[in-house]
């Protein structure tokens, strides 16, 4: 029997393996993957409607609400009636949920320089840039991002 290897199955296994690792290096930190993203797009979006960072992060609102849910449990954001619309929420970080950031993004850098060991730092930039490539054509964009403000560290969109 004559075995095909898909490209595609090589990104999506060193996604799940640099996923573990990040997961790991995150649990110093009691933080999961995905809420360490969604408190890092607060951070640019706040303050922001949890309708805001569904549509943000492509999830439903539900799916949305079950993270905020626990990110309020741990009291890393505050949720506030809108001032204009009372039957919305705004979101902001807490402070202990700003300090948490230094931390994430601590962790974020320490997968960089995993990538920049593993492969060298040309390979790694090369693969940085395919990557997001692939992503904005496949119609992927940073969750609250926009033109107005900029990345931390001048990162693209």
């Amino acid at each position: 029997m004559i075995v095909k290897a898909y490209s595609m199955h090589y990104l999506l296994h060193a996604a799940d393996l640099l996923e573990d690792r990040l997961r790991r290096r995150l649990a110093e930190a009691d933080i999961q993957p995905r809420q360490a993203r969604v408190l890092d797009a607060l951070d640019r979006m706040e303050p922001a409607s949890q309708i805001a960072l569904a549509r943000a992060f492509d999830v439903t609102p539900a799916s949305m609400s079950t993270m905020t849910a626990r990110l309020l449990d741990r009291k890393l954001i505050t949720r506030e009636t809108h001032p204009e619309a009372a039957r919305s929420n705004l979101l902001r970080l807490t402070p202990r949920g700003r300090d948490l950031l230094a931390e994430i993004h601590a962790a974020w850098t320490d997968m960089d320089r995993l990538m920049e060991t593993e492969l060298g730092a040309d390979k790694a930039a090369s693969l940085a840039e395919l990557t997001r490539q692939l992503r904005d054509s496949l119609g992927g964009r940073v969750p609250g991002a926009d033109e107005e403000r900029p990345l931390p560290n001048g990162a693209p969109r």
